[in-house]
């Protein structure tokens, strides 16, 4: 990482990191991960488990490690069958004790199952679990759960923020409008070029409509593939506008770069691409910063 690329992404806000401990093979503890973003010169990061509130390992080392660091290190709780899906009581505490975000259902979202049926690729739990179920935010009538609506109601109370998870576009819609209607400001859509599918319409429709900010995951153009050029990310912040775009890195796998690399890979790329380095500051570090009230 040289000094030109951490002077790049200096007090960036990654609001999509997957620390240890985990069923999914990852590469850093909490502790480990901290003491990285600290040193890289991160404002802040959200942990995220596909499988357990990320709350309770925060509490567990903040006298002992975080109190000592510059970063902020926050968490939240993502609605899989681990926590009991659409559980209301699961998102009360996480929120009580201070999670930041709710991530509606990913793995165990229609959407990411239906991926993982035709061969996508993702983590593989390293122990034997019980394969998720579906777990649809509509009921048999077509309507919303009524969990939904004592979800929506907490993260309100709370001041958190709603991620759509992996959702599919008409589930994102759904809740997206049941929250605006009950007064939640914070809404934030996860790496619409992956899994969620949603069309670059839709994401600023929900931008422009609702509010919404979209988060782009820069590991996922750090390799350059040929699905996920730079080009690609760049059209999708000119379409929805960088008022309404973050960047997040989902690193974190055991086999995936340091946040700070792909951060300052990408942010480099951007700019050199043409994205204004004030743009690409108030993606990397005042929208999620805001998010987050910092």
């Amino acid at each position: 990482m040289s000094v030109q690329h951490d002077d790049l992404i200096k007090d960036t806000v990654d609001l999509h990191y997957h620390s240890g401990p985990s069923p999914f093979p990852r590469r850093l503890d909490p502790v480990e991960s901290a003491k990285h973003y600290d040193e890289h010169g991160f404002k802040a990061v959200v942990y995220k488990s596909h499988h357990h509130n990320t709350v309770m390992d925060i509490l567990s080392i903040k006298a002992s490690a975080l109190d000592k660091l510059r970063v902020r290190v926050f968490g939240g709780i993502a609605l899989n069958g681990l926590v009991g899906g659409l559980n209301p009581r699961a998102v009360e505490m996480c929120l009580r004790m201070g999670g930041k975000v709710v991530w509606f259902p990913t793995i165990s979202s229609p959407a990411h199952l239906e991926y993982h049926s035709h061969g996508g690729s993702f983590p593989q739990a390293t122990m034997h679990l019980m394969e998720e179920a579906p777990n649809p935010v509509f009921g048999e009538d077509g309507k919303l759960k009524p969990a939904v609506y004592d979800i929506i109601q907490l993260i309100k109370e709370e001041d958190a923020i709603l991620a759509a998870g992996h959702m599919s576009p008409p589930e994102i819609f759904a809740v997206f409008r049941a929250a605006r209607e009950a007064g939640v400001e914070k809404l934030l859509v996860l790496h619409p070029e992956f899994v969620v599918n949603l069309s670059e319409a839709q994401g600023r429709e929900l931008a422009d409509n609702m509010g919404a900010f979209i988060e782009h995951e820069v590991s996922m153009y750090y390799r350059e593939r040929p699905e996920y050029p730079i080009g690609r990310l760049v059209n999708w912040i000119k379409v929805v506008g960088p008022e309404h775009t973050t960047l997040g890195s989902d690193t974190g796998q055991a086999t995936s770069p340091l946040p700070s690399e792909v951060f300052g890979k990408v942010a480099q790329q951007l700019v050199d691409n043409g994205i204004a380095e004030r743009d690409l500051r108030r993606m990397l570090s005042d929208n999620p910063g805001s998010l987050l009230n910092l």
